[in-house]
């Protein structure tokens, strides 16, 4: 084994075995059919987030993994994203009735037994996609568009020798493993920005965005557990520099351990 080694074997680990894809995709299925037979008010209905984009968690790394769901009312725009969220409330009580439900805003939860969603009802006016806004918004709704995100990281996997993507996995895993330091979407998009100079492998990859995570704005006990990591980083490259690769590797596993 190698640092390099245990980087790849993380990075191939950390995906949803076929049995998890296939429940998903089946409630996926259900879902839809069911919104289809409650509303006829709806324009569309898809998921997207980091399911979408092939970067979520197992849930038995992260409990928390979740399906982000967009519904678009073709009469959103004509009320409050309360309004809409009532509307989902409604529909998950009448067909899940035996599963947890709650509001998060901005959105309505529906947890099942092998997976969350994240239901997020939405509108679209002349093109662009709005869906609630965050209470710090101080505003009713937002325009967002999902689709460039997984444009975006889909390039920058193809352009990154497609190790772009199997990074995002194993940085969400030290992320998760720290109480989560960002939330997925900045980790993935700061991964998705970074700018990566000669890197060919997962190791290079890893090493250019850790050593780059940024700390500003973080809170102490969220900075010290970045610090701890670009240390331990540090150690790791001594090690490997004193040609001692399995201390390297060990090293970086008091961070990454094993799954």
């Amino acid at each position: 084994m190698s640092v390099l080694t245990h980087l790849d074997s993380l990075g191939s680990n950390l995906i949803l075995s076929a049995n998890e894809n296939s429940s998903i995709s089946t409630s996926i299925s259900t879902l839809k059919t069911r919104l289809g037979y409650y509303f006829n008010n709806i324009d569309s209905s898809y998921v997207f987030g980091s399911y979408d984009r092939s970067t979520i968690l197992p849930r038995s790394v992260d409990s928390n993994s979740d399906i982000d769901f967009m519904i678009i009312f073709n009469d959103g725009g004509d009320f409050k994203p309360q309004t809409l969220l009532s509307r989902l409330k409604r529909f998950v009580d009448a067909y899940y009735s035996t599963s947890e439900v709650f509001q998060s805003s901005p959105t309505m939860v529906l947890k099942l037994n092998h997976i969350k969603f994240e239901l997020v009802p939405a509108y679209k006016s002349w093109g662009t996609l709005y869906i609630p806004a965050p209470a710090s918004d101080y505003q009713d709704w937002t325009s967002t568009d999902p689709a460039q995100m997984k444009t975006d990281l889909t390039n920058k996997n193809v352009n990154c020798n497609y190790k772009i993507k199997p990074l995002v996995r194993v940085l969400k895993y030290w992320n998760v493993l720290n109480g989560k330091v960002y939330t997925s979407y900045e980790l993935e998009k700061y991964i998705v920005d970074k700018l990566y100079f000669f890197d060919t492998n997962l190791k290079d990859y890893f090493f250019t965005a850790v050593r780059g995570l940024p700390t500003y704005g973080l809170p102490d006990y969220k900075k010290r557990k970045v610090e701890r990591l670009q240390a331990k980083l540090e150690e790791v490259q001594e090690c490997l520099n004193e040609n001692m690769p399995y201390t390297a590797e060990s090293k970086l596993k008091e961070e990454l351990p094993e799954l």
